[in-house]
């Protein structure tokens, strides 16, 4: 069962989530990155999916979809992340986390704080948004992206600042308490899979890296490798 449901965070801005609600006492929140929402054909199949296992909410961050405010590229999305994590650990035992890219960036800052998060799951995530490669002219950037095309989903998306003061992954990462997979794309353009390993390497927590052969950015490994993705992130949140 889903239904859409809506917050507001402590700077005022309505966030929209997609609750897929099965009576289970856990809850993955999902996180996807920039020019994603939670409506994405990708990110609507993964919820649907996961949801024959645990509860899911996934959201649309500020700028994106059917939330409010702009986009600000890591700056503020992490207020987006709080106020959902206030609900679910209101109604959930168990709170499990998945970012993409972007998305991922801003599950790390909210983790080196929050300890509510039971197990944590990035992909594609960069170790800092300056050093972003986002080589959007190599065919592994723009095939996929076309593939993708949703002009209704694209239309909706609001960016903000770019130049916002913003935390690096990198800088705080070792202060990441849960158990956290960190997955790659081997021939990611966007976010080269060394920024993943990076963040891996400096983590302290209970952690495993895994790069996808051939494979490219965020959601695309969902895409490319439907299967192992799924099998991969279940292992790790149900054992």
């Amino acid at each position: 069962m889903m239904k859409e449901i809506y917050f507001y965070t402590k700077d005022n801005v309505k966030i929209a989530v997609n609750q897929y609600q099965q009576g289970f006492d856990k809850v993955l929140i999902i996180a996807p990155g920039w020019f994603m929402t939670k409506d994405s054909k990708p990110f609507y199949n993964m919820s649907i999916e996961f949801s024959k296992y645990l509860d899911v909410l996934a959201l649309d961050f500020r700028g994106h979809g059917k939330s409010g405010g702009c986009f600000t590229f890591t700056s503020n999305e992490v207020k987006d992340l709080n106020t959902v994590l206030d609900f679910a650990k209101n109604n959930y035992n168990k709170i499990y986390l998945a970012g993409f890219s972007l998305g991922g960036a801003s599950s790390i800052i909210e983790a080196s704080e929050n300890k509510y998060i039971n197990k944590m799951i990035v992909v594609s995530t960069p170790s800092d948004f300056n050093k972003i490669e986002n080589n959007w002219w190599k065919k592994e950037a723009w095939l996929p992206t076309i593939k993708k095309c949703e002009p209704k989903v694209w239309m909706s998306v609001r960016a903000g600042n770019i130049f916002q003061k913003k935390i690096k992954p990198v800088d705080i990462i070792e202060k990441v308490i849960c158990p956290t997979l960190f997955i790659a794309g081997e021939k990611d353009p966007t976010v080269y899979s060394r920024h993943t390993k990076l963040l891996y390497e400096k983590a302290k927590c209970e952690k495993k890296f895994v790069e996808f052969k051939e494979c490219y950015h965020a959601e695309d490994l969902y895409i490319q490798e439907h299967d192992k993705f799924m099998e991969l992130c279940m292992d790790w949140l149900c054992n």
